[in-house]
């Protein structure tokens, strides 16, 4: 298991605690700045310890692995986003509109510092490492699960046969990936405000996608 989120401001935090946290965030900067300039493979455990002058045990207190060190910007995202969930006021709302509400209100507790800018070297690095590519599967099937879990609890649907709250989060997840996607091939430097901006428009194209026609294309002339 990984180290949970704070859910209060740092700075409020008891020392011990602050000094958790630097630690933590060192081990994700120093990670993501030698497997960017060296290459995932060509980094190993104890060099990347080594480097922040932590011992292995410690490391493995934060994580589980150096796919999840290196995955760890949008891993927090979606933590967060668990979090939220737990206090999200459904109202009556579509189950759709709240999940991506929720999201958002995760995605804006996202401040520290060059956080846009961890995420673009995790997703460059992901999209040349087979092995964070299987590392984030694993970790959405694992999120999805436990959100599915929270909207059964907190929300009290009829049966856990239904399916339409899992094809719910399938859908904000999907929609989120391709938010993700024409945010890293922004070219300027995306922020965290251009991610928020792209998640709006693929939540928006949503509902248009499942009533798409499919037609054959006319040749012209």
């Amino acid at each position: 298991m990984t180290a949970e989120l704070p859910s209060t401001d740092p700075s409020a935090l008891p020392l011990r605690e602050r000094k958790k946290l630097r630690t933590r965030q060192a081990l994700i900067d120093t990670a993501l700045e030698l497997f960017t300039s060296r290459g995932f493979g060509g980094v190993t455990l104890d060099e990347l310890c080594d480097a922040v002058e932590v011992s292995k045990r410690t490391f493995f207190r934060y994580f589980v692995s150096k796919e999840d060190v290196a995955m760890a910007p949008t891993q927090d995202l979606w933590r967060t986003f668990l979090d939220e969930l737990e206090t999200s006021e459904p109202v009556g709302r579509p189950l759709v509109e709240l999940l991506q509400e929720t999201l958002f209100a995760a995605l804006d507790r996202m401040t520290e510092e060059d956080w846009a800018g961890r995420v673009l070297l995790s997703r460059r690095l992901a999209g040349e490492t087979p092995s964070m590519e299987a590392h984030g599967l694993h970790f959405c099937h694992e999120t999805s699960r436990t959100a599915l879990d929270t909207l059964h609890r907190r929300l009290g649907f009829d049966s856990l046969d239904d399916l339409r709250p899992q094809l719910a989060l399938d859908l904000l997840v999907a929609a989120f990936h391709r938010a993700l996607d024409r945010w890293t091939a922004r070219v300027s430097t995306p922020t965290r405000a251009d991610l928020a901006t792209d998640m709006h428009s693929a939540f928006t194209a949503l509902p248009g996608s499942l009533t798409l026609t499919a037609a054959p294309r006319v040749a012209p002339g």
